[in-house]
């Protein structure tokens, strides 16, 4: 036995932007790109600037470094509650 699904079709309707929407639409797009098109720009940059420090053949750090600070650790107190 097959079963079917039966779909009715769908009225579309279409509201009018006011012009105060519109205008805010508008605004956003604009802000949008603004702020893709400024991310895209630090992108550029930055990839340059990496690029420069390839061709330099410039290193990172002269010594291995460490994720612990030099000197003796600090003795820890234990809170008792």
């Amino acid at each position: 036995m097959e079963t079917t699904d039966e779909t009715r079709p769908v009225r579309l309707e279409i509201e009018q932007l006011t012009t105060l929407n519109y205008f805010s639409e508008l605004a956003q797009g604009i802000g949008l790109t603004l702020g893709m098109g400024i991310l895209w720009g630090l992108e550029v940059v930055r990839n340059s600037y990496f690029r420069l420090l390839d061709r330099l053949n410039f290193k990172p750090r002269r010594k291995p470094a460490s994720a612990f600070p030099p000197g003796r650790p600090k003795k820890r107190r234990h809170l008792r509650v």
